[in-house]
């Protein structure tokens, strides 16, 4: 009797649940960006948000809590409700550099979530001020070879894409500069202006206008095909440097034990959310090239990423404490 009883209240469980996964959402949706409002990943969570609203037939609200490069916010999210109404949009500053940071997460960042979809990835440029005597990837490796520890670099702060980018640069062409970090992305790019720094990885939409004035040389875009924005700047894997892939990537995670009929739901209302209304063209007008890629596509990138960064992080002896 007891074992039968046992037997009901599974099956009842689970009818309660199918239940749920078929009426969801019933009431607004919350999207964690843990990253400042105005910058970046807070554009990208508000522009796939609108119409994320409107294909789920809820309200989806952004709710940004920054620090600690997003894993603040990324430990509210893996706390959460695993109920599908706490969702997270974020870079993988978060999701696969900051893991190998910080040694003491309250959560495990390879298990914690389920991945929804790979949004979009934004090319980063190296550039430099035209007071640096070189016009071109190779001149500049020679340059900071002849001047090790000289040359410095800014950052929008430590562990954001653009050190680990400039990072992996010194690990590949086996250089040496100094690093000056920021507190975001645009202090860094008026110290390169400045003249106060030398060089700095720049998202594409932001470095634009300054190479377009000559105010900065770009000498390298970071993904392995040029940038959109920028075509006539040749990849830095093409220019001398083979192999050598960075990117600023946004992606959109559940908690890990989301039901699977709700994972399915979102994964399918985000496909349709990408490419409805003007999304796709508001994210490349700001440098986003989108790639909405599923939970397959998704966690073998996810796993290459958290390897890749892993190794650079282990490599330069990088580590911060929370």
């Amino acid at each position: 009797m007891r074992a039968a009883a046992w037997i009901g209240l599974a099956t009842i469980a689970a009818l309660v649940a199918a239940a749920r996964a078929d009426d969801y959402p019933v009431r607004p949706v919350r999207i964690i960006n843990p990253w400042p409002a105005g910058g970046s990943s807070d554009s990208v969570a508000r522009v796939v948000a609108a119409q994320l609203s409107e294909v789920l037939g809820q309200q989806v609200v952004i709710d940004n809590r920054p620090g600690a490069t997003g894993t603040i916010g990324a430990a509210v999210v893996a706390k959460s409700p695993a109920d599908g109404y706490t969702l997270m949009v974020t870079t993988n500053s978060t999701y696969a550099i900051a893991p190998h940071l910080y040694h003491a997460l309250p959560y495990d960042s390879a298990t914690a979530f389920a991945p929804i979809n790979l949004i979009g990835r934004n090319a980063q440029i190296l550039c430099v001020n035209p007071a640096l005597p070189a016009t071109d990837l190779n001149g500049f490796v020679a340059h900071v070879k002849a001047h090790p520890d000289q040359v410095p670099f800014s950052t929008a702060g430590q562990g954001a894409t653009s050190h680990l980018a400039t990072e992996l640069l010194m690990m590949t062409a086996d250089i040496r500069m100094m690093h000056v970090p920021y507190r975001g992305g645009a202090p860094s790019v008026q110290a390169v202006l400045a003249g106060e720094t030398s060089a700095s990885f720049v998202d594409v939409i932001t470095a634009l206008p300054f190479v377009a004035s000559g105010q900065l040389r770009a000498l390298g875009a970071s993904t392995l095909e040029r940038a959109a924005m920028l075509p006539d700047v040749p990849t830095i894997d093409a220019a001398g440097l083979p192999g050598f892939q960075s990117s600023t990537d946004f992606a959109m995670f559940a908690p890990a034990a989301t039901p699977p009929d709700i994972v399915a739901k979102l994964v399918a209302a985000t496909h349709r959310a990408l490419h409805g209304g003007d999304v796709e063209e508001r994210l490349r007008s700001q440098g986003i090239e989108l790639v909405d890629g599923g939970p397959d596509m998704f966690g073998a990138y996810f796993k290459a990423e958290l390897d890749k960064w892993g190794r650079v992080i282990e490599t330069r002896g990088i580590h911060l404490e929370l």
